[in-house]
């Protein structure tokens, strides 16, 4: 147990050093954005309470935020994703349920459920941010294709961090 909470508190860490100082500095034309750090959200274990998991996203979002200069969009993202989650994993559960101590990931349910769970996370989250960044009607089309771009690209990153870091 003890084990478990060192391991994601390193992996938190590592995530985020990942994003501020790599990836928050990438950006193609404009309309694509990785944004790989609600990896860390998606591959909690299922059990984790919700409460964790809303607390962690705010802490992750925030965060991020902090270093990224953006006013708690990252923060009301991440929140909106984790509360949305269980939900998610409910739709997606198999008949006998999930088994404790799992977590998501390609190793655990193979492909088609893995990438049907990270492009609808992946997708809010994108979604919420760049339209709660953008504020503008006038700019729905611009931002609905840079939510598609982004979630796309940041589901290839997923999907690759994935099979790095896959036990074989």
């Amino acid at each position: 147990m003890i084990r478990e909470i060192y391991k994601n508190i390193g992996n938190f860490v590592f995530i985020i050093l990942l994003q501020v100082l790599i990836l928050n500095n990438i950006e193609f034309s404009g309309f694509i954005n990785p944004y790989l750090y609600i990896l860390f959200i998606l591959l909690l274990p299922f059990e984790t309470p919700k409460w964790i998991l809303l607390l962690v996203s705010f802490i992750l979002g925030l965060t991020i935020d902090i270093f990224s200069n953006t006013l708690g969009l990252h923060a009301f993202a991440t929140v909106a994703i984790a509360y949305i989650r269980p939900y998610v994993l409910k739709i997606f559960a198999p008949r006998e349920g999930y088994e404790a101590g799992m977590r998501p990931g390609l190793s655990s349910f193979g492909w088609e459920w893995t990438l049907k769970y990270f492009f609808i996370i992946v997708f809010i989250h994108h979604f919420i941010l760049f339209f709660t960044e953008t504020f503008k009607f006038q700019m729905f089309f611009p931002t609905l294709l840079r939510v598609i771009l982004s979630t796309l690209f940041t589901v290839i990153l997923i999907i690759l961090s994935q099979l790095l870091t896959q036990k074989r």
